[in-house]
């Protein structure tokens, strides 16, 4: 039997106790347990708003995973990326017991970033490392990292971080660990890995003067309440701004806010107003986000400043930087990275908001000159001009087509597999063409600027959009009157007057058709100088003058007739027809639209053939043929949708609902008539209006 022994200590223990045969005196041991659990979280800042990304990141941390989580909250500069993440540390702190850790990785400071092997080392001697145990190199400091935080449960801050290299030593091994990193950068090589991305958006309106509210006091706020919504917009609701802001305002009690929305109302100094201090200056985060920018990518963002629209594209920005497609996309990530753009669903870019654009815009009057600007924008309109002509050319083949030659042709156009796509090109791109009209007339390119307005007519056609279509023609107008072309003033002097005349605004829709028939007649143009005629028809038709507008249009169809245009006979005697419906000759119109029908049969022209079809259904259900209505208007509907128009779709929806409800149907009808609406949108037209009061006629009849 061996001999017991017993471990006798007569000294005091520091730390975890060995086992050891004899044990005398002291014995010091300086491990982890010997130091305090790390707590470097600077103060809690004060949040507002948020609790939408509160949620989210609580969801996060909540999900069961056998991973590390690691969170990279990313948003432009000045939004409050920091205050966010720092706020909700401090919320989630109790459930990591053995520490929580914090660096500023300088991403963004104007000196060097922060190394991640000293950021190694200050963490491993906060997690009780002694300071001769800490290797040199960065490899062997990030494995003795791992071991430490292995079992442990810490949650690591990483506050503006540049690259994804500099985060990546410094996530814990341990699944029960949590990281949050900010940066301007979304950080394509951590979400790659699994990293949980989070971007942060400006205030609303609410939460930015509550932001003030809190800096300012009520009082003052609501009795400034105009000038603080102001400044509120002004400041673009970037909690950055406002709080810069509203610091200036505080440190001047007396001072009104009216002379703070003054300062920032003037353009050019905008950013400068914003100043306290390079560290917090929103100019200051700006410059340096630009500096760190590769030149060609600088020069990009420079003059996309320049884009007439919000909302813009990677062909669109090649045009303009006179560049290949596949470096411009290139480029407009890094852009996005850097968070000076933002990236949309449908694939466009956009700024973050109007003050980045407003640096953007001072780097381009600074920077470049005016020989490198006006080309540049040059460039984008003649993209603009060739790539919606060649749109229109795939909805209207039939259509004989101008020289586009306002603009020297671009390098690269996009075209497009059908119709179907260059519909959805033209809607997509609706905003901007709108914006290219007008700033080729405000710049002198007026021949640009009626070309882009007439390449757009196959768009309205489709789709409606009255009231801006109306502003597009009334600027293409101008600038054909500018250019001295008679021919493009007549033109626009016809789309001018169908727009009106959809907006029921028919005595100024005569005005315009008997200008533009003026012309015709001047120009010995003899199938427009008939066109005017047709309009006019039409406009007497809205006036409700039937005998002129029946007369107009007969005459119309057989002068089209003589001249063998096919295509514009049917156009006029399905003009006929809709007025012979207004006195419900349902069988008389019957035999127009079958004649128009055949006519258009010969011409590749499938949204006046379906429309067509929505007459004939409309005619059938006036002369009591229910069947043969509903059967021409479902297949007109059907093939409307397959075109993408809505302002088809929208006719054969009100034709259905009108059958439903002459059969009694009053739900059905009800259903199509608000379904017609849901896709013609509150576009003021005539149409708009009478299918509108068609539900509310259900709502008074109860």
């Amino acid at each position: 039997m061996s001999e017991i022994v017993h471990n006798d200590v007569t000294g005091v223990v520091h730390g975890p106790l060995v086992q050891a045969r004899d044990v005398f005196g002291g014995v010091h041991f300086h491990t982890a347990a010997s130091l305090p659990v790390p707590s470097q979280l600077p103060p809690r800042p004060r949040l507002v708003d948020r609790e939408a990304v509160i949620a989210q990141l609580d969801a996060m941390r909540e999900e069961p995973t056998d991973v590390p989580l690691t969170v990279l909250i990313t948003g432009p500069a000045g939004v409050g990326k920091s205050a966010l993440s720092l706020a909700w540390a401090h919320m989630i702190r109790s459930h990591f017991p053995d520490g929580q850790l914090y660096a500023d990785l300088r991403g963004h400071s104007g000196g060097d970033p922060v190394s991640p092997q000293k950021v190694l080392g200050d963490f491993l001697h906060s997690l009780g490392v002694p300071t001769d145990l800490i290797p040199g190199e960065l490899a062997q400091r990030a494995a003795l990292y791992r071991t430490v935080t292995r079992d442990q449960r810490v949650l690591v801050l990483l506050d503006d971080a540049m690259t994804a290299a500099q985060v990546r030593p410094l996530l814990p091994a341990s699944s029960a660990s949590s990281t949050v990193v900010t940066s301007r950068y979304r950080l394509a090589g951590l979400l790659m890995q699994g990293v949980r991305g989070v971007y942060v958006d400006r205030f609303d309106v609410e939460a930015s003067l509550t932001l003030l509210r809190v800096a300012l006091g009520n009082d003052r706020l609501e009795q400034q309440h105009e000038a603080a919504s102001e400044l509120v917009e002004l400041c673009m609701r970037l909690p950055l701004a406002l709080s810069v802001a509203a610091a200036r305002l505080a440190s001047r009690p007396s001072w009104p806010l009216r002379e703070m929305v003054t300062a920032l109302a003037e353009e050019q100094r905008t950013l400068a107003a914003l100043t306290i201090g390079d560290d917090v200056a929103l100019r200051s985060a700006l410059d340096l986000s630009y500096r760190e920018l590769r030149p060609d990518t600088a020069r990009l963002y420079r003059l996309l400043s320049l884009f007439p629209g919000e909302r813009f594209g990677g062909d669109a920005a090649a045009a303009l930087a006179g560049i290949t497609r596949m470096e411009s996309r290139r480029l407009l990530g890094e852009l996005t990275d850097a968070n000076l753009l933002t990236d949309i669903s449908d694939g466009r870019y956009r700024f973050h908001h109007a003050l980045v654009r407003l640096h953007a815009s001072q780097l381009a009057q600074a920077d470049d000159q005016r020989e490198v600007r006006d080309p540049a924008v040059g460039r984008l309109l003649a993209w603009y001009l060739a790539t919606a002509a060649c749109a229109e050319r795939r909805l209207r083949p039939y259509r004989t087509q101008l020289p586009r030659d306002a603009e020297p042709p671009p390098a690269e156009v996009t075209d497009f597999g059908g119709p179907g796509d260059a519909l959805e090109w033209l809607e997509s791109e609706r905003a901007n063409l709108s914006a290219a009209v007008t700033l080729a007339h405000e710049q002198g390119r007026e021949a640009t600027s009626w070309q882009l307005a007439d390449t757009m007519w196959a768009l309205f056609l489709f789709m409606g959009h009255h009231a801006e279509r109306l502003e597009v023609e009334e600027t293409g107008l101008a600038a054909a009157r500018s250019c001295g072309d008679l021919y493009a003033e007549g033109k626009m002097l016809n789309r001018l007057g169908l727009s009106l005349n959809a907006l029921g605004r028919h005595d100024e829709a005569v005005t315009r058709f008997e200008e533009a028939l003026e012309i015709w007649r001047r120009l010995g143009e003899r199938e427009r100088e008939v066109g005017s005629l047709r309009r006019l028809g039409l406009a007497a038709a809205g006036r409700g003058d039937h005998a002129v507008a029946i007369a107009r249009l007969t005459d119309a169809s057989a002068a089209y007739h003589a001249l063998g245009a096919d295509r514009k006979t049917a156009l006029a005697l399905i003009d006929l027809a809709g007025v012979l419906l207004e006195q419900d000759r349902g069988l008389d119109a019957v035999v127009h639209l079958e004649r128009a029908r055949d006519l258009l049969l010969g011409v590749d022209d499938a949204y006046n053939l379906a429309r067509a079809g929505i007459f004939l259904g409309y005619a059938h259900a006036a002369s009591g043929d229910h069947d043969e209505a509903d059967r021409e208007l479902r297949a007109a509907l059907e093939e409307m949708a397959e075109l993408g128009s809505s302002v088809g779709r929208a006719a054969a929806l009100e034709g259905l609902g009108e059958l439903a409800e002459r059969a009694g149907r009053r739900g059905e009808a009800r259903r199509m008539y608000e379904n017609a609406l849901e896709i013609m949108g509150q576009d003021g037209s005539i149409g708009y209006l009478r299918i509108k009061a068609r539900i509310e006629s259900f709502d008074r009849d109860g």
